[in-house]
């Protein structure tokens, strides 16, 4: 009876090759996989906040010199995560402004629990595609919030629209935006606070 075939020993050194290659190609993958998937969320924000897409509002230095004549209405809306321990609201529902003028918003929040919590603010407007021209200067929601037990703090928004929407066909028919905050709780806190304290009654 013939013994059955062996292995030449002279393919063993090229397969261990070839199986170190293929190793080390899956293995770079992963590597870029998980390199792709932790720049997802910073790429997305970027470029949601150069292309306002999703509604995401525009940040500046300032508005324009010369305000339009023509006017919009902005209305305001505040939510919490479940959970959070907050009540949140806008101070004021709406309000008519210029296009291209700077107006000064506030939106109220009050700690209802029994601990210190640190708060995140997420933000976007509606109709999304007003998204890139809805400016802010100045913005609690540009850092973490903290607010001890019991406290109830006024927040500012300083904003502006981009007279351009005038001439945009895509939003020329726009009539009214809304400014939608929700607020979240951050475990680690790191804040320079922006908020106006109601014991004081200062801005």
């Amino acid at each position: 009876m013939s013994s059955p075939d062996l292995p030449s020993a002279n393919n063993t050194p090229q397969k261990t090759a070839s199986h170190r290659t293929v190793g080390l190609m899956l293995a770079g993958l992963v590597v870029s996989m998980l390199g792709l998937s932790y720049a997802a969320v910073p790429l997305y924000k970027l470029f949601c906040q150069v292309t306002g897409y999703a509604g995401t509002t525009q940040r500046a230095s300032e508005a324009p010199a010369t305000p339009s004549k023509q006017s919009i209405l902005v209305r305001f809306d505040a939510n919490t995560s479940r959970g959070l321990g907050w009540e949140f609201k806008p101070v004021q529902r709406s309000m008519t402004m210029k296009i291209g003028e700077e107006k000064l918003a506030f939106y109220e929040a009050t700690n209802t629990s029994d601990k210190a919590i640190t708060g995140t603010a997420t933000f976007n407007v509606t109709p999304a595609i007003a998204g890139s021209y809805f400016n802010k200067i100045a913005c609690f929601c540009f850092t973490e919030q903290t607010l001890e037990p019991g406290e109830s703090v006024d927040m500012p928004v300083s904003f502006f629209i981009d007279p351009d929407i005038l001439t945009d066909s895509d939003t020329i028919g726009v009539k009214e935006i809304t400014l939608s905050y929700t607020f979240f709780e951050v475990k680690n806190k790191k804040t320079t606070q922006v908020k106006t304290k109601k014991a004081n009654g200062s801005l």
